[in-house]
C-alpha cells in the first residue's frame, strides 16, 4: 500500500496584481501556508492556482493575499 497523497488543486482570483513583484510578493505568502506544495500566478488573467497536500482554506489564502498587499475576489 502506498502511502502518499494526491495533491489538490485550487485556483484563486486576486485583484491589484500589475507586475513581477506582485507575483513574488503572493507567491512568497501564499506558498509559507502549511500544505502549500505549489503556487502558480498568471499575472494577465489575475489567476493564482495553489498545489497542497490537502484541502486548503480560503481564509488561508485570503489573509496571505492580503498579507501581499493584494485582494483575493
Amino acid at each position: 500500500m502506498s502511502n502518499t497523497t494526491t495533491p489538490v488543486t485550487t485556483r484563486f482570483e486576486v485583484r491589484g496584481m500589475s507586475c513581477g513583484h506582485c507575483v513574488n510578493a503572493v507567491s512568497t505568502e501564499v506558498g509559507a501556508i502549511s500544505g502549500v506544495q505549489g503556487v502558480e500566478v498568471d499575472l494577465p488573467t489575475g489567476t493564482v492556482t495553489v498545489t497542497s497536500s490537502g484541502p486548503i482554506e480560503r481564509s488561508a489564502v485570503d489573509a496571505a493575499v492580503d498579507e501581499a498587499g493584494y485582494q483575493l475576489v
